[in-house]
This record gives structure tokens, sequence and C-alpha cells, in this order.
């Protein structure tokens, strides 16, 4: 950011805070005194009444019990390993304020009453990836001290004239900011003694820093010595980490191994609904994500860090055959029927030669009668080419097939789908045994014709972010190993009917 947009977006966030807080100027001391014990009393209204601009949408229930999780501990360390658009930067920031200006609420305060005596946060420390982003993530904090109109009438002037700058700062009542970042001197850190009380992590890592592992280890190793080394043995501090997992091997994700308590909350949850509905909808965040890779999906909004082709480096592609030509067809279905938000997946693949060809896919989160209508449209392809129908053996199985098979009798197309009942090893080695080598040599290719479907892009996308420990999504590799593997196994053993597997047939499902 150039000096001139700083200048620019601070003069308009100062306008923003102006015009959201405004006062009873007529208001009576006495009143004024009730009014600002009522709200210590109550964080949220605390944080609605003097923060307004930042209130505009109701809290989460992770919101609340993060909030308490601080101001009820005084000595505490948090890893907050919220998803983007889940504001851990601007609650954080209004916790401080409030532990600063109001203090810290007794643990054993269940009445709600304000007890004297409350511990004063003294000292904020703000470390990010530089000194630059340090001071950015400063400036609410110095714009709202010098401008919020709620917070000087009901806690007095805080801009000092003598210490008020963008990366150090002391209020009149002598709280002191400072920004600093990662690998800068914090050496005699002080203010009249005071040692930083609390102590704030945001966004300290950096993609090219996690490139390399000496980097991170010596980052790691200065903010565990220097930055954290700032403060006191004696006195209760607050450490707080915000930010992302954007590798397996970050900065943050090793705090997580040192802190009292760490969180970490997605965009969605397991089931697939917006952990903040209050504020994202689950439309916009259909709209966000649309416009993002599947790896920087979960890297920025489910902290699932993926390295890219560490498997399956890019996918081959090649146009498909008559489906006549094929030698075999199988259509394979992954019907992922669980509480989490995983991806059904059906493939149709084609064997020509050495060759696997996948010629069709339906890969999203859908429901059971949407899958069913994939498989439709897959009959309605082959029309009278012979093609083998299985679907991946899961808990609910039997329930599916019958499903399947009352709305086929609806519909007037019944599905001659039957039940993989394989013993299926380790997910990871299944697929990386059988399918990496195919794509290896050149005998595993995606339709070209597809390539610009949206349900082929996420099975190119799954298997590009196919990992060891990735917990990417890998429905779609899953569903076109279970097809070749059947390929693989009628090809050996000359099997029409069934497949043999741990040396004994199983039994098929017809419906």
């Amino acid at each position: 950011m150039t000096e001139k947009q700083t200048i620019a977006h601070w003069d308009e966030h100062v306008k923003q805070i102006l015009e959201s807080t405004s006062i009873d100027s007529e208001e009576t001391d006495g009143n004024r005194i009730k009014r600002i014990a009522r709200l210590e009393a109550n964080p949220e209204e605390w944080f609605r009444y003097y923060f307004p601009r930042y209130s505009y949408a109701p809290p989460a229930a992770f919101h609340k019990r993060a909030t308490m999780r601080v101001l009820q501990n005084t000595e505490w360390y948090e890893v907050r390993l919220w998803s983007r658009e889940l504001a851990k930067s601007t609650r954080t920031m209004m916790e401080v304020l409030y532990l600063a200006l109001a203090g810290h609420i007794p643990e054993d305060n269940r009445s709600g009453r304000v007890l004297p005596g409350r511990l004063h946060k003294r000292y904020i420390l703000m470390v990010s990836n530089s000194l630059d982003n340090a001071a950015r993530l400063l400036m609410p904090y110095r714009a709202n001290l010098q401008y919020n109109q709620r917070i000087i009438q009901d806690y007095g002037i805080q801009e000092n004239s003598g210490t008020w700058h963008a990366e150090e700062f002391i209020t009149q009542s002598g709280i002191a900011f400072r920004a600093l970042g990662a690998g800068q001197s914090p050496r005699g850190t002080k203010n009249d003694q005071v040692r930083p009380d609390v102590i704030l992590f945001d966004d300290v890592d950096t993609d090219a820093d996690c490139l390399n592992p000496e980097i991170i280890a010596k980052k790691w190793r200065w903010i565990e010595e220097a930055a954290i080394g700032t403060r006191s043995v004696s006195q209760p501090t607050t450490i707080i980490f915000c930010g992302n997992r954007i590798a397996a091997d970050c900065c943050i994700e090793r705090a997580t191994r040192m802190a009292d308590h760490v969180e970490e909350v997605s965009i969605r949850d397991e089931q697939g609904h917006a952990t903040w509905p209050e504020k994202n909808t689950e439309a916009d965040i259909d709209r966000v994500l649309s416009q993002k890779s599947y790896a920087a999906q979960q890297k920025e909004y489910f902290n699932n860090p993926i390295i890219e082709g560490s498997v399956f480096k890019e996918m081959a592609y090649k146009p498909a055959r008559p489906l006549a030509d094929y030698k075999m067809l199988v259509c394979y279905t992954d019907p992922s029927y669980k509480a989490t938000n995983d991806y059904k997946a059906t493939v149709l693949v084609g064997k020509t030669g050495d060759e696997y060809h996948i010629i069709k896919c339906y890969l999203e989160q859908a429901t059971t009668a949407r899958m069913v209508e994939w498989h439709r449209n897959i009959m309605r392809m082959v029309v009278a080419c012979a093609c083998y129908y299985f679907m991946e053996e899961v808990f609910m199985q039997d329930v599916l097939l019958k499903e399947m098979n009352d709305m086929g009798n609806r519909s007037g197309m019944k599905i001659p789908i039957r039940g993989d009942k394989r013993k299926k090893p380790d997910k990871f080695m299944r697929i990386e045994s059988l399918l990496e080598p195919l794509h290896r040599n050149g005998e595993l290719y995606l339709n070209e014709q597809e390539r610009h479907n949206p349900h082929m892009q996420r099975l190119a996308e799954q298997f590009v972010a196919f990992a060891p420990g990735s917990h990417a999504h890998d429905d779609g590799p899953d569903a076109v190993e279970g097809a070749i593997w059947i390929m693989m196994e009628k090809t050996a053993k000359g099997v029409d009917e069934g497949i043999v597997t741990m040396g004994r047939p199983i039994n098929n499902y017809r419906y």
C-alpha cells in the first residue's frame, strides 16, 4: 500500500468511526456511570455499543465462547485458526480494547456485576510478518482510541500528543501499543517497566516462508525466544495467534502445540453449513468459493493446506472414443453417505487396449435423488452398450440401493446397480498404488470433450490435491479407483457376473 493509499484508508476509517459513534452530550454523570457498569458487565453489549461499525452482524456461538475464554483467563495462550471472513482480527481487537479499558472479568463472577479490582492490560504488542503489516493491523486500535466518541466520553481522551505514531503509541492513561515485524529486535520493550502483557500474532506466516523449512524454524525460534520472551514471568499475559494453517509446517501450526486452547473454525462446518450464518449466507459462500481453485479454497477457508501435484502433478486428457469401441465400461459410484461435507461421485470409465478413459464424471455435494439422475443420464449415454454399475459399500448401502431401486421404479428406468463389497485397504494406498502408475505411464486419461465441465474440473482438482495425510476431498479419485479395479479383476478372472476378491466371489445386488 502506497503512502497516499494509506492516508486515504486512514481518513475513510476515521470518517466511519466518527459517523457511527454518536453520543448523548446531555447524559448526566450518574446515568453515564450506570450505563458503563451495565455495558462492562456484558461484553457483547459493550462491543455493540463502542464498535457498532464492526458489530453489524450478530456474533456466532464460537465468537462468544472465544471472548469469554480470553476475558476470564488473565494468563492465557490461544490459537485461532479461523477462516477468512470470520472476523478473527476484528473480534480480537474488540477483546483487547475491552481488557485495556474495562479489564478482565473475574472467573467467579456469575452474577453479572462488575467487581472492583479488575486486572487491566497495559502493554499490547502486535506482531505480524512485517513491520508495515503489523502497523496496518494496529491502525484500527489507534483510530478508535483517537476518534471513537463513545470511548472518549466514557474512558477519557486517549490520544497522547507526545507518543502517538503508527508503529507505536501510548494513551494518556498509559496503555502502550507497539507494532513489531517478524525478526525485528524487541529488546527493551517496556512501558514504565511494564512488559507486554498482551502479545498478538496476526498473519505471521507467509506463503514464501513456508516453502523453506529453515526459514520457518528460524522464525519460530524468534517468536519463542524474542517476541514471547518480552513478557514478564510474574505478570499474567494473554497470547493470541490469529491466522490460517497455510502449510503443513508453519508458525501458527507450531503454536497449536503450545497453546492452552486451539480453535479451528472453517467457513462451513462438517455438515456443509455456514459457521457464521448471521453474516455469511450460503449463496455468498458459494459465490466466493466458485472464484477460487479447490486448493485455494481449502487453504484459505478450511485450514487445509494442499501441496498440489505431490502424487498426480497434472492430469492428461484425450478425446473419448465411441462407446461401442470400448472393451469394457464400468459406472462406479462413491455415494459418500455421511454427515460430513463430502462429495458424491459417479464416473463412467472405459477400457481400450491398455488405456483407461474417464468418459463421464459427476462430482458434487448432492442429494441421493440427484445421484440417481446421474445414473439415468449414463444409462441414456451407453444405450445398448454393455456396462457394469457398481457402488462402493457404505454403512447405509442396502438402504441406498433400495432407495435407488424405488426411484427407478417410479421413473420407469431401473438401474442395475450392484454393491461393491470388496474389503478395501487404506484409501491413499489404494489410489496411489493403482492409479499413479497408470497416470505416469500414459494409460489414464480424462475425456478432452469434458475438460470444461465443472464436474470433470473438480475431478482433476481432486486428483492434483491428492496427497498423503491431506484432508482434501478425494471422492472422485476413489470412484475412479473402484471402476478400474473392477475392470482389472474382470479381465484377470474372466468373470462376467461377479467380482473375485480375497480368493472368493462376493454377492452382487440387483434391483
